[in-house]
């Protein structure tokens, strides 16, 4: 494994991450693997060199995380993984229970280190923009969780290029440390972050992670490839909204037909094509892979073998038509603050 620094941090990271929404409980979402299921998966990626896993209180409720706790402990030290977590989409009906309040940021911390076992967090995230709350105090209670060692470092997701910009401003102020990583979403079919995101972070030192690499499997689970999914995969393309929100215009029909126009001559899987792409992105500094299947795993690892050509890679480039910004955050908690 060739592992990347994290944007201009110290932090080593693989280049993939395994995605640990795939486990908590059933209840939040029917395609999710109870958290049981989740151990098989952190060894089968802690085997093939991944040190990376991120995870979210908000996924099933905060089982996510209690699952990723109970799969690392006794399979691995805690020094050799690197752990990022999220807080800001709500947790609850109470009104402080979500945002980036610093009596949320302190609460949450303590919570996710409570589920998780683990006595910090290498990476944490504001999952989402919390334009009611003043950013000067969520980087404010960032800074607080880096002093206290809760946290080595801090970054965000689902933020618009100004989003980030304000933060790091407000961030940097007065000497202090600014956003680490930023968590985006990125893919043959999704490519807007180019614009703006990508040339500010790199400008930045900012460390990229990827999710959605295969725009939530839509790039790879067409109507030709229904009757080959297993019964896992047919529940999370039948029940994921998102996904046919996110995708299936005819722009991005055009993609996956090119997509699989260069995996065919190439002798390829698609999806390890596409996931090759986004890797080959030089402001990228590790990907997402959520794995319902050993085998999703095993794709993700051979994509890191695949040596896309100039050609190749600007031919699977060229199908794609910009498009609007494709949120996969919360429209709630993403509406402008009231002033």
């Amino acid at each position: 494994m060739n592992y990347r620094k994290l944007g201009r941090s110290g932090l080593a990271v693989s280049p993939l991450c395994l995605g640990m929404m795939s486990y908590g409980s059933r209840q939040w979402q029917p395609w999710v693997l109870d958290k049981s299921e989740a151990r098989a998966f952190v060894r089968q990626a802690l085997d093939a060199g991944i040190n990376f896993f991120d995870t979210a209180d908000f996924y099933s409720a905060g089982q996510s995380e209690v699952a990723l706790g109970d799969a690392i402990r006794g399979l691995v030290a805690r020094d050799e993984l690197v752990i990022s977590s999220k807080c800001g989409l709500p947790m609850g009906a109470d009104a402080n229970a979500r945002g980036g309040s610093r009596k949320h940021v302190h609460a949450s911390i303590d919570a996710s280190l409570k589920r998780l076992g683990v006595d910090h967090l290498d990476l944490y995230l504001m999952h989402v923009w919390d334009g009611a709350t003043p950013v000067e105090e969520t980087v404010e209670a960032l800074h607080d969780l880096v002093r206290a060692g809760k946290i080595l470092h801090f970054g965000a997701s689902n933020y618009m290029t100004w989003q980030l910009a304000v933060a790091q401003r407000a961030a940097l102020s007065q000497g202090r440390r600014g956003f680490t990583t930023m968590q985006l979403q990125i893919n043959l079919a999704y490519r807007e972050e180019e614009r703006d995101m990508l040339p500010f972070c790199e400008h930045e030192g900012i460390g990229v992670m990827v999710f959605s690499p295969l725009a939530r499997g839509w790039l790879v689970n067409g109507d030709g490839e229904a009757a080959t999914l297993t019964e896992r995969e047919r529940i999370r393309v039948e029940r994921d909204a998102k996904a046919r929100f996110l995708y299936g215009s005819s722009a991005d029909h055009a993609v996956r037909a090119r997509l699989l126009e260069v995996a065919g001559r190439l002798g390829l899987p698609p999806g390890r094509v596409a996931l090759a792409w986004v890797l080959s992105r030089p402001q990228v500094s590790s990907v997402l892979v959520g794995a319902l299947e050993p085998r999703h795993l095993e794709e993700a690892l051979a994509a890191l073998e695949v040596q896309l050509s100039p050609e190749d890679s600007a031919l699977l480039a060229s199908a794609y038509q910009p498009g609007p910004i494709k949120s996969d955050a919360l429209d709630t908690v993403l509406k402008p603050a009231a002033r």
